[in-house]
């Protein structure tokens, strides 16, 4: 765990026993999801998160049947968003994870993205206040309590009609910008920091220390984890293209002060963003340059995917290897489970 009473580290310490964890994507049915869940558990993955995104399978149907195919592996949704789904809910389905799983629920939440909640109409307004106001509410209705609330969104005399969880659901939040990787800091019980290079992950880890200053002490331990896009293969080639697409979208959606942290090439940056605009996938994949995969995911063979690991540790308390994972899942979770445990001998 992060260590939050040395204000002279300049950056989270990162943890002697590290968290591990996956992220596995419902593109595919859940059960061949749960197959895979199983296959991280026996690798020794410590978390399984279910990403979610309105045009795949829903993450708590695939959770549940993650919960039934193994034993002790921790799992939940990563990341949902309060915009989609009233968070009163999310708390439901949260808490039914956790009772179907025997308490082993997380809850991975954040601001969900922006261009695909435009796509359904959304307005994403106030995200961090409203990222925080959902795990708040949350804690409260898991704890038995009836809540009204009134601010980024209502309820009205809201209570769960289940046994409020025997422990604490961990909430992790998803966070990239400053101000919610601070927040997550003071109010969270980890964050899941959506980068995967060093030089972000440091610079990440400097405004989670500002938000562990401020931190109060009751609330207990935090871990920053990286959600890092990975791709592991026998091929560093093939890992490199099945990178292509994840890349692709990280790039259209980053700010200047990341393209420019990087020194990523403007132009082939803007030529990847109109592409995916326009919805010319294929053409917004083939603008993905070396020096963006190199940026903005952690590709190649076993042996160069441990050596990122290691330098991604520096700066946080664990991994969560996310997608693409590579071009054949079972043979690159395996890869990944050998990379993490390479990159902490």
């Amino acid at each position: 765990m992060t260590d939050t009473t040395d204000s002279s580290d300049d950056v989270p310490t990162a943890n002697d026993d590290p968290t591990w964890a996956i992220e596995l994507t419902p593109e595919h049915p859940p059960d061949r999801i749960a197959d895979l869940a199983t296959l991280a558990e026996k690798e020794g993955f410590d978390i399984a998160f279910a990403s979610s995104h309105y045009f795949n399978r829903d993450p708590f149907v695939v959770c549940s049947r993650m919960a039934d195919a193994t034993d002790e592996l921790r799992l939940g949704p990563g990341v949902v968003n309060p915009y989609e789904t009233h968070p009163v809910k999310l708390a439901a389905q949260v808490a039914t994870i956790d009772e179907v799983s025997d308490g082993r629920a997380v809850f991975g939440v954040g601001a969900g993205d922006r261009s695909s909640l435009s796509n359904l109409g959304i307005d994403r307004d106030r995200p961090l206040r409203r990222v925080l106001e959902t795990f708040d509410l949350a804690r409260d209705l898991w704890a038995g309590e009836t809540v009204t609330h009134d601010g980024t969104f209502s309820a009205t005399d809201a209570s769960l009609n289940l046994e409020p969880p025997s422990g604490q659901i961990p909430t992790y939040v998803g966070a990239q910008g400053p101000h919610m990787l601070r927040m997550s800091a003071k109010h969270a019980d980890g964050a899941l920091v959506n980068a995967s290079h060093p030089k972000d992950l440091e610079w990440a880890a400097g405004q989670l220390q500002k938000g562990l200053a401020e931190r109060p002490d009751d609330y207990g331990d935090f871990e920053a984890l990286a959600f890092a896009s990975v791709s592991v293969a026998g091929s560093e080639d093939e890992a490199r293209e099945v990178a292509r697409p994840p890349v692709a979208f990280i790039v259209g959606g980053a700010a200047e002060p990341v393209l420019e942290r990087h020194d990523i090439d403007r132009e082939a940056a803007t030529a990847v963003s109109k592409a995916l605009e326009q919805g010319e996938l294929t053409e917004a994949f083939g603008h993905v340059t070396p020096a963006m995969i190199d940026a903005f995911c952690i590709a190649g063979t076993t042996e160069t995917v441990a050596d990122r690991f290691a330098a991604a540790l520096e700066h946080v308390d664990g991994i969560v290897v996310g997608s693409p994972l590579g071009p054949e899942l079972e043979d690159a979770i395996e890869r990944a489970s050998e990379a993490l445990a390479r990159a902490t001998q």
